[in-house]
C-alpha cells in the first residue's frame, strides 16, 4: 500500500507536468519560478538541518567500534576500525562517506533447514547503494555542461570516459544505465525483502520513485528522438538562471517539463528527507568520534546547561535506599524510611 500511494503520488505530479507544458502560459512556471524557489528552499532547507545538527550537544560517545580499541601497551589496538585519536577518526569517516565501508560490512541473518540461525556476508545492498550514488554523481557532474560555459576540462574528461562505449549515436552513458539499474535494485530489495517491505514507509518509496522518474524522463530526453529538446535553448535556460536572468524556455517538450518539474520536487523534497543522510553523516557521532574513552573523559556539555537533569549517586541511592537494602546491596551510608 505505500509503494502504491507513492507510485500515485509521482504519478500525478508528473500528469501534471505534463499537461502543463501544453499550456503556453505556465512556460514561465515551470521554467523560472518553480526552479528558483525549489532551489530556494533545498539550499535554506540543507543549512537549517546541518545548524540544527550542529547545535544537538552529545550527552556521552556512543562511538561504533569493529576493532580491538586501544587500551593495554601489550595489546594492540585496531586503528583503522577503532581509532583512538582525531586523524584516525577523520579518515575512517573518508572511507564511510566514499567507499560505503558500513554497508560493505553487512550481514544477513537465515534460517537453515534445520531451523539454525545463521549469519552471512551480504553485500548486495552495497554494491546497488554504491552503483546508484556514483552514478548519479557522475550524471550531476556530466549536466555542468548545460549550465558553465566554458565547459570545464574535468567535466569533459568524465563525460568521455562515461561514454567510450559508444555505439552509434548519440553515444551511450553507462552511468545513465547503471542509475536506473541502482535503483531498480533498491526498488526490487523493498518490494522483495518481507523484513525490509515491513519497515518501508511511503516517504521511502516516494524518494525512489521520484528518482526513477527523473532517470526515466532523461533517458528518453537523450536516446528517443521523438522527445529530444533544443539543447542550446536549454543551456541558455540553465545560463540564464544562475546569471538572474531567467530565460523562458518555449515550446518544450512534454518529457523535458516532466523531467524539469520533478528534478524541482526532489529539490524542494531533499531537506525534509531521508536523503539528508548525505549530510546527515557527518554529523554522526558513531562516526565522527575518537574512541577514546578509556584516556579522555568526555564532559556532558548538558550538565552546565540542564543542571535538573543530573543525578548524583547520592541521590541516586537516596531514592532507591529500600529496594537495594532488600536486594541485599551494601548502602554508602544509612537513609530515613
Amino acid at each position: 500500500m505505500n509503494a502504491l500511494v507513492a507510485l500515485i503520488g509521482v504519478s500525478v505530479l508528473a500528469l501534471f507536468a505534463g499537461l502543463g507544458a501544453k499550456v503556453t502560459a505556465l512556460n514561465t512556471l515551470f521554467t523560472v519560478i518553480l526552479p528558483y524557489v525549489a532551489f530556494a528552499v533545498l539550499i535554506l532547507g540543507v543549512i537549517a538541518r546541518i545548524v540544527k545538527w550542529a547545535r544537538i550537544p552529545v550527552p556521552f560517545k556512543i562511538t561504533t567500534t569493529c576493532g580491538q580499541q586501544k587500551s593495554l601497551p601489550w595489546i594492540e589496538p585496531n586503528k583503522f576500525d577503532c581509532p583512538s585519536t582525531k586523524a584516525g577518526a577523520f579518515w575512517r569517516m573518508v572511507i564511510e562517506i566514499l567507499f560505503f565501508r558500513s554497508l560493505f560490512r553487512n550481514t544477513q541473518a537465515s534460517l537453515t533447514s534445520e531451523k539454525n540461525l545463521v549469519y552471512g556476508a551480504s553485500k548486495y545492498l552495497w554494491l546497488g547503494a554504491i552503483i546508484f550514488h556514483y552514478c548519479f554523481l557522475v550524471v550531476l557532474i556530466r549536466h555542468l555542461r548545460f549550465s558553465v560555459e566554458p565547459v570545464p576540462g574535468f567535466v569533459s574528461f568524465i563525460e568521455y570516459w562515461d561514454g567510450f562505449l559508444q555505439v552509434g549515436l548519440p553515444s551511450i552513458y553507462i552511468t545513465s544505465f547503471g542509475l536506473l539499474a541502482g535503483l531498480l535494485y533498491l526498488l526490487w530489495r523493498r518490494l522483495a525483502d518481507p523484513q525490509v517491505r515491513y519497515m518501508s514507509l511511503a516517504s521511502d518509496y516516494f524518494a525512489l520513485f521520484l528518482l526513477l522518474g527523473i532517470a526515466i524522463s532523461g533517458g528518453l530526453l537523450r536516446y528517443m528522438p521523438g522527445v529530444r529538446t533544443d539543447i542550446v535553448a536549454v543551456k541558455e535556460m540553465a545560463v540564464g538562471w544562475l546569471t538572474f536572468q531567467p530565460h523562458v524556455l518555449e515550446g518544450a517538450s512534454a518529457v523535458f517539463t516532466i523531467h524539469l518539474f520533478l528534478i524541482t520536487v526532489l529539490m524542494a523534497y531533499f531537506p525534509f528527507s531521508k536523503l539528508m543522510h548525505a549530510g546527515g553523516i557527518f554529523f554522526s557521532p558513531t562516526r565522527n568520534l575518537p574512541n577514546d574513552n578509556r584516556t579522555n573523559r568526555h564532559v556532558n556539555p548538558w550538565a552546565d546547561e540542564l543542571p535538573s537533569l543530573t543525578h548524583s549517586y547520592d541521590e541516586w541511592e537516596e531514592e532507591f535506599a529500600d529496594v537495594m537494602k532488600a536486594a541485599g546491596y551494601k548502602l554508602d551510608k544509612e537513609h530515613s524510611q
